[in-house]
């Protein structure tokens, strides 16, 4: 049986507040095959998008591990995550998280820069323009509509052909339609990568598009079912 992309393992993270410890992971466990989608899902402060910077290693748990694509990603420092991180992983968040001093062309090279790629500028124009937006390259976040910014930010996710992605609260800023049209674009470039899709969602509707759901209550997990 192939090895899982993600292997999240004994998952526990504990921070210190005015009265004492304070538990927001219990001891997660789940493994995530390759090309699979998976949405979790819970009532905010559940613990959901703590789990999602956990399987990033962008936050580093109180105990347990997570291994990505055979990687044991808390048995490395900061530096060698990142380096895991600009190989395998895209990421949309729910404030697009554009840098303001880039133009889109330049948001969307800026992970192939870092890569050392040669064809930063054809692969990010190319992937601005599968997303609609070959008329805006020049175009600032700042004079670009909420839609417009998420789609540039899938650009940018999508431009490194990541093995998974993660996806948190992707609509969070968006109206209902606007909302609905990235997500579709979003499932359809997945599919057509093949890639592991990781989507934190409070939104039924959003998680009953993916292959399967975990569901989160304070912190434990409740649920893992195929949709």
């Amino acid at each position: 049986m192939p090895e899982p992309i993600i292997a999240v393992q004994h998952i526990t993270k504990q921070v210190a507040d005015s009265t004492g410890t304070l538990t927001i992971l219990h001891d997660i466990n789940f493994e995530l095959r390759a090309q699979e989608s998976v949405a979790i899902v819970g009532a905010s402060g559940s613990g959901k998008s703590t789990l999602l910077s956990i399987i990033a290693g962008l936050d580093v748990p109180t105990s347990g591990q997570v291994r990505l694509a055979g990687t044991e990603l808390f048995t490395l420092d900061e530096d060698a995550r990142a380096a895991v991180r600009s190989r395998k992983l895209g990421f949309v968040f729910q404030s697009f998280q554009l840098l303001a001093n880039l133009n889109a062309l330049e948001n969307v090279m800026l992970p192939l820069e870092l890569l050392g790629r040669s064809d930063a500028r054809a692969r990010a124009a190319e992937m601005l323009g599968r997303v609609g937006l070959a008329s805006r390259l020049g175009h600032y976040p700042r004079v670009l509509s909420g839609g417009e910014q998420q789609r540039v930010a899938l650009a940018r996710a999508f431009v490194v052909h990541p093995a998974v992605l993660l996806a948190d609260e992707p609509t969070g800023s968006l109206d209902f339609a606007t909302g609905a049209k990235v997500m579709d674009l979003m499932f359809e470039m997945n599919r057509e990568a093949g890639t592991t899709l990781v989507l934190v969602t409070h939104d039924t509707a959003i998680a009953a598009r993916c292959q399967r759901q975990l569901g989160i209550e304070a912190g434990r997990l409740v649920s893992d079912r195929e949709v």
